[in-house]
């Protein structure tokens, strides 16, 4: 896991880790990050299926509880639909977008 912080966004990157293996790493460093926005880029994964997605919604609900983005980046999902509970895109330039939007929304209280 590579962490990357630029200004209130912090990058996770997966090196080798599994996404179940990725989260319990998160989870043990998370005082490491926990104020910032978290972009968890997943693009070196060859294939995101909706179980390995899944293995992220706690911790995307527990920090976009605390008033922070959570996002993850793949271009290579295979899903039928998209997941309401968690944000899924497939470039690291829509995650900055996402979150400048997600801050706007704060900022005017929605």
């Amino acid at each position: 896991m590579i962490l990357n912080t630029e200004g209130n966004t912090t990058i996770v990157t997966q090196e080798h880790a599994t996404p179940a293996q990725l989260v319990k790493k998160m989870e043990e460093s998370y005082s490491k990050f926990k104020n910032d926005n978290v972009i968890v880029n997943l693009s070196s994964l060859n294939k995101l299926s909706l179980e390995n997605i899944i293995e992220f919604l706690q911790f995307s609900n527990t920090h976009r509880k605390a008033k922070h983005s959570f996002v993850l980046v793949s271009d290579k999902t295979n899903l039928d639909q998209p997941i309401e509970e968690i944000i899924v895109v497939p470039t690291l330039e829509e995650a900055y977008d996402i979150i400048e939007m997600e801050n706007m929304e704060r900022d005017l209280g929605f």
